[in-house]
């Protein structure tokens, strides 16, 4: 075979003819809040933790975004058991180079437990526990993710080159200035534009060519309503590989862009205001022959509802299991503080548990007959924003959909009419949680779907990371405070 053709097929005995070039590799991980985590080793070191893994320090799974360690302490990682380390086994299918770096290799890890198994906060091992649950039954979970993202240009400075001018130099400028300061990629609202890309055109193509080369392809590029707001969608596949395949397009985005003197912005709700960054989920279900099991044979002439005519039982099922889930995953789904700025009332964003065909308000749209042929029968899930975590996502989506499958949960809950919007007098479902700490407590009771559909040691670890989140909120004085009490009070 030609090794690089086909990473899938990839076994240890390909590494010294794959790597005979190359000193060195490169390696991460992805940590609870969807960062990539990874370190540059010799390529002998590789070689020679291939095959049973290395030691990662479990740090990464004791402390935040910013490197805070959590305020309470969690199981995996904590000071009286050392910061220990934790096994990184490294995935040989995921291997690919780095066109922005010279090509260097790159493969992905997942955490296990010192102990053996896999490690419970691990994201990508999250992910890989709930797809082999399908897998046992022989059914595969395909998907496709959809990411909207502000742009920035980075602060300039005469005395730096362009390459310095990226997000750590942004970092240091909002240390000492109003965010709104910052000076969008383009302004203007030009949602689809053609002639918006060219004026970034070397950056625009740039993505897209690095992404191809990266192995975590785009199907569709564009700009998006909002001053330097670019959309991606990322080619439709296997749902475990397009999680890495989501996290590895943030990961050149943001590459590409510190090339450029650009700072790329996935946060939910960036500028007041104005729309807020989606991260769109596509997820259904094939058999062993690669048949669509959402799609009926024919049309059912009595269905629960219109909108699922052609829609199988299996689908309904697992329709009823999102719906069923989705209040009780909100950390998941918006796991940030800025997440719920997202999810308000008339910004097109879903507030509700609410499904319909073709229906883009609610929570989840149907994609079904007629509008759409029966092979793309799927379902999106509109909740998430672009700063969520890809594997947890995917992972939640799908072990949502299982439990209704594997309960023969229905779908009781009438679907969105045409022309209504959620969170209106007619939505009946119930209202999603409005900020952090309120999905944080829905989350981690006892009772909670997703400690049935997760287990106790992931949902703990979890609900303490956004703990941590909320606690740092709670003590921050924003710049609103301060302009809104300062002489007033």
């Amino acid at each position: 075979m030609t090794i690089s053709d086909d990473p899938s097929a990839l076994s240890l005995d390909d590494l010294p003819e794959l790597l005979k070039d190359d000193i060195s590799v490169k390696v991460a991980g992805c940590d609870i809040d969807g960062v990539l985590r990874g370190k540059l080793m010799s390529k002998k070191k590789f070689l020679s933790v291939a095959k049973d893994g290395f030691g990662f320090c479990s740090v990464i799974f004791g402390w935040d975004m910013h490197d805070q360690t959590y305020f309470r302490e969690l199981k995996i990682s904590n000071a009286e058991n050392g910061y220990r380390d934790i096994v990184a086994q490294i995935d040989l299918s995921s291997y690919r180079r780095i066109p922005w770096e010279d090509n260097v290799p790159f493969f992905l890890v997942s955490f296990r437990d010192p102990d053996g198994g896999s490690l419970s906060a691990c994201p990508r091992s999250l992910l890989e526990r709930t797809s082999a649950k399908l897998e046992k039954a022989q059914i595969s979970a395909l998907a496709g993710a959809e990411y909207e993202f502000y742009q920035f240009r980075a602060p300039s400075n005469s005395e730096l080159p362009v390459s310095e001018r990226n997000s750590s130099a942004t970092a240091k400028f909002l240390q000492s200035n109003p965010a709104h300061h910052l000076p969008s990629l383009t302004e203007g609202m030009f949602g689809y534009s053609l002639t918006r890309p060219i004026q970034n055109q070397d950056y625009y193509y740039g993505i897209f060519d690095a992404c191809r080369k990266f192995r975590c392809d785009i199907e569709g590029w564009h700009t998006e309503s909002g001053p330097g707001v670019f959309e991606a969608a990322l080619e439709y596949g296997e749902i475990k590989a397009m999680a890495d395949k989501a996290a590895l397009f943030k990961l050149t985005v943001k590459s590409i862009g510190s090339k450029y003197g650009i700072t790329p912005c996935f946060m939910a709700k960036p500028r007041h205001g104005l729309p807020g960054n989606s991260g769109h989920m596509h997820v259904s279900l094939v058999d062993s022959n690669k048949k669509n099991l959402f799609a009926r044979e024919s049309a059912d002439p009595s269905p629960p509802f219109p909108d699922l005519a052609h829609v199988s039982d299996i689908g309904r099922h697992f329709l009823a299991g999102l719906l069923d889930g989705l209040p009780d995953v909100m950390p998941i789904l918006a796991p940030t503080i800025n997440s719920y700025k997202r999810l308000v009332e008339n910004f097109w964003a879903p507030v509700t548990v609410s499904w319909g065909l073709e229906h883009r308000a609610a929570s989840i749209r149907l994609i079904a007959p007629p509008t759409a042929s029966p092979k793309a029968t799927r379902f999106e899930i509109r909740v998430p924003g672009a700063d969520t975590n890809p594997f947890l996502v995917l992972s939640t989506i799908l072990g949502l959909g299982w439990r209704g499958v594997e309960k023969k949960l229905e779908v009781t809950l009438p679907p969105l009419g045409k022309g209504e919007d959620t969170g209106g007098a007619s939505d009946k479902g119930l209202r999603l949680a409005k900020s952090l700490k309120e999905a944080t407590d829905r989350f981690a009771r006892k009772d909670s779907v997703a400690r049935e559909v997760f287990g106790d040691d992931f949902v703990d670890h979890y609900a303490g990371t956004r703990e941590h989140e909320i606690r740092l909120w709670d003590e921050a004085v924003t710049d609103w405070e301060v302009k809104r009490y300062i002489e007033t009070v």
